[in-house]
């Protein structure tokens, strides 16, 4: 599922969930949950986390296994 994803690209960027939730603006529970799939994530948390991990949306909720984020205009 997405949220493993989620994880996965936390850990490989040496963060812990309290980090992500400072950057994202919540507390780390609220984070935690989205992480466990527990809880959907916001569309602006969801691209503000694509521009953190350098991410296309489409890698963090699983529709693509490409992780290039499409490129900006």
């Amino acid at each position: 599922m997405y949220f493993q994803r989620l994880e996965n690209l936390r850990i490989d960027k040496d963060m812990t969930q309290n980090d992500v939730a400072i950057y994202l603006g919540c507390q780390r529970e609220v984070y935690r949950r989205y992480e466990k799939g527990f809880r959907q994530i916001p569309v602006d948390f969801l691209i503000k986390l694509a521009m953190l991990y350098n991410v296309s949306t489409d890698y963090l909720l699983g529709l693509t296994n490409e992780k290039k984020p499409y490129p900006r205009g």
